[in-house]
């Protein structure tokens, strides 16, 4: 556990000086810039983007993770495991750029406003650069994982990611980038952490390149692509969750609205930072929890990762939800602010998830890793189905309405089937405590009467928030951590 807490008290740092970073992009930098169409285009070319990456990476991210403690040795060169990765997906890139290219009409059909359809065919192939190197940074990510080196790759694509994209914003701002120079750029800061990572990899010795039949008979190479098969097959279908919103959007409705929808959509990934600093290091600690059979340890992971997320995710939620006037006030762009609604709904699911815990990971990397394979393909057609829906009738609200009933559904699903597997289950007699405490503090921070100020109204609204939850939370002992936390300043504070 000791280089669990190293490593993720790192991605934690990191990541939340990352939300700070992306904050002030959304807040202060890119709508003052970028006009809500713009941001659309953006938005939807990540989108396609993300998805022909997942496919062409043949599930390959996730045979870096599950496969590599059969690997690991770093004076054989690991046997050969890095080209493997990374040669695999190199093909399937290949294979799937000639399908992207000739498939231009048919994607360019779905889009039925002029304006909006020249201009993502303008930058259609320029998605092709992107997918390329958004795989190639999640394949040395993933092999980072393993190796238990992941606060770089953290530092990459959470704080310097987002300066390069700031920096790319303002200068398309002050003149000095016309908006078609902005969207390269934008391009080529994915290109350059991923290039990034390749460097790092060199620097920390484990760019180990060169081919080895070894890799071959370590583990049998058609169980490889079995897992590589179903994995894909498990990830694209959590891309198209994470994705298909926002193309849904810009197609059915339009650019502007994708782009509006983009930034309450990044509003509310703020409830999912505490999970994701966590799930870098717990993936490969899981499937090593796995190899040596050692579930009892699992168990207590399992649990003590739901309560941390409870007591973050709850605070996170309330304090994004009250000041939601304060956010998009700084935005000064009234256009945005429609999407005041789909941000509550999205915080809602973001929560749930992060409430439901690490079910998803431990599916995966379980002997019965397939299910978990039934559940996304199943759930990706449901979400495609309630977006075509919802949003012809209720525009953004009902693209976060069918995000939020995807979210709960393959939640409760996997924390269905891991307990029915392996009895296993997150939850403890704390989380009604915690639950009980965020809706007494939220409820206290939203009693706070309306100032002329919407920073004074913010700042008292959060402290209320903050004094009440963490009273709550140390009273009724819900969250161990920060009582044995407190304890240990008392006693090193020699006025106590």
């Amino acid at each position: 556990m000791g280089i669990v807490q190293r490593q993720g008290l790192r991605n934690t740092v990191i990541s939340y000086l990352g939300l700070a970073l992306g904050f002030l992009n959304t807040a202060f930098i890119v709508p003052r810039f970028l006009a809500a169409d713009q941001l659309g285009l953006t938005s939807t070319l990540l989108s396609i983007a993300t998805i022909y990456a997942q496919l062409s990476a043949l599930g390959f991210a996730s045979v870096g993770i599950r496969f590599f403690p059969y690997f690991r040795n770093r004076e054989a060169g690991h046997q050969g495991f890095l080209p493997l990765l990374l040669g695999v997906p190199l093909l399937g890139f290949a294979l799937t750029t000639v399908l992207y290219l000739s498939g231009k009409p048919l994607v360019l059909s779905f889009y039925e406003h002029a304006p909006d359809r020249a201009l993502i065919g303008s930058y259609y192939g320029w998605a092709a650069g992107l997918a390329l190197f958004i795989m190639l940074y999640s394949l040395q990510d993933a092999y980072l994982k393993g190796l238990y080196h992941t606060a770089f790759s953290s530092f990459v694509q959470e704080i310097l990611l987002r300066v390069l994209q700031a920096g790319a914003a303002v200068l398309y701002g002050v003149g000095y980038l016309s908006f078609h120079g902005y969207v390269l750029a934008y391009i080529g800061c994915m290109s350059g952490i991923a290039l990034l990572l390749t460097g790092y990899l060199a620097y920390i010795d484990e760019l180990h390149v060169r081919p080895q039949a070894a890799a071959l008979r370590v583990q049998p190479l058609r169980g490889i692509l079995s897992f590589g098969a179903f994995a894909l097959l498990a990830n694209i279908s959590g891309t198209i969750i994470m994705n298909i919103d926002t193309l849904m959007v810009s197609s059915q409705l339009n650019l502007a609205a994708a782009g509006v929808y983009s930034i309450a959509f990044f509003i509310s990934t703020a409830l999912t930072l505490t999970a994701r600093s966590l799930n870098k290091i717990a993936f490969p600690l899981l499937a090593d929890y796995w190899k040596d059979n050692a579930l009892s340890r699992m168990a207590t992971f399992y649990r003590d990762t739901t309560r941390l997320n409870a007591v973050l995710g709850c605070y996170l939620a309330l304090g994004i939800g009250l000041n939601l006037d304060f956010i998009y006030g700084l935005m000064h762009n009234p256009a945005l602010q429609a999407g005041t609604t789909a941000v509550l709904v999205l915080l809602a699911a973001r929560l749930f998830d992060g409430i439901t815990g690490l079910n998803g990971l431990i599916v995966v990397t379980s002997p019965r890793y397939r299910y978990d394979l039934l559940f996304n393909v199943s759930l990706a057609l449901i979400t495609v189905g309630l977006n075509a829906l919802l949003i012809p009738r209720l525009g953004l609200t009902g693209a976060a309405v069918a995000f939020l009933l995807a979210i709960v559904s393959i939640n409760l699903a996997r924390t269905w089937f891991v307990w029915h597997s392996y009895r296993m289950q997150p939850f403890t007699g704390r989380i009604p405590l915690i639950l009980l405490s965020a809706a007494v503090a939220g409820t206290a921070a939203w009693l706070v009467p309306p100032f002329t100020s919407a920073l004074l109204a913010m700042l008292v609204r959060s402290a209320v928030l903050t004094v009440v939850y963490a009273t709550l939370i140390l009273l009724t002992k819900s969250a161990p951590e920060a009582t044995a936390l407190l304890q240990k300043f008392r006693s090193r504070n020699p006025l106590t």
